[in-house]
């Protein structure tokens, strides 16, 4: 290897550094406000199951660090939520070094479509799924079966639903992304949309835990996301 190619290398390497110590200090700044107010977020979370079951005064935790370890692991997906505009940034910029000011005005704005996506993923989560698949589980309770949902487990479910969502709603993000670096050749999300649709209905249902309602409430929506996808791409192809 030759010493410019090792040099070029390694200057990757140090912005990949730099980029990452950025991503994980605005991380863990959101995180730790985050904490701060765990508590209120902790009932925010809480209020959709109360609601799903009306009968249920409060949830319980069968270890000692369970209620911290809960309270970490909130704090940590409001950090991961907030700061990703600047983690999705950073990872742009490192993937796409050398911009022209003009398709650096394109990032910011594709950043905050990625942002809007993922944040209105976890809001379809939170105000749409979640509730129905709160009111599927909790019908099992009855005379003979009382639920008693821990702490931990009920928040990590929370947090797994609105990542997953949040995730799932940056299809339109990823198919372009995919397209303007090459990944994927001109024209393959629209000859493969057959086979998406059944992937994204296997998806669909996995996400939701196998509620079939919860999964037409995710499929038709992603649905629209893949075509407004295709409608991306075609948009950013076109010459300037």
């Amino acid at each position: 290897m030759s010493s410019s190619a090792f040099a070029h290398i390694a200057g990757h390497l140090v912005e990949l550094r730099n980029r990452l110590i950025v991503s994980f200090l605005a991380v863990t700044c959101c995180t730790v406000v985050a904490y701060i107010f765990s508590e209120q977020i902790t009932r925010l979370f809480i209020a959709p199951l109360f609601r799903a079951h009306p009968t249920m005064a409060k949830l319980v935790y069968t270890n000692l660090p369970e209620a911290f370890v809960a309270y970490i692991k909130v704090s940590l997906l409001v950090g991961v939520i907030v700061s990703f505009p600047v983690i999705l940034y950073q990872a742009w910029m490192f993937a796409a070094p050398g911009l022209l000011d003009h398709e650096k005005k394109v990032v910011r704005k594709t950043v905050l479509w990625a942002t809007l996506l993922f944040g209105s993923g976890a809001g379809f989560a939170y105000f749409i799924v979640l509730p129905q698949a709160l009111s599927f589980f909790m019908s099992f309770a009855g005379n003979q079966l009382e639920a008693m949902p821990k702490l931990g487990g009920y928040l990590t479910f929370v947090a797994r639903s609105s990542l997953a969502f949040g995730l799932a709603f940056e299809i339109p993000f990823l198919m372009v992304v995919a397209t303007r670096t090459g990944l994927a050749p001109p024209g393959y999300f629209k000859k493969k949309r057959k086979y998406s649709y059944i992937a994204i209905l296997v998806l669909s249902v996995l996400l939701t835990a196998g509620d079939i309602f919860g999964g037409v409430l995710l499929f038709l929506p992603l649905l629209g996301l893949y075509e407004a996808g295709l409608l991306a791409i075609k948009a950013f192809s076109s010459p300037a």
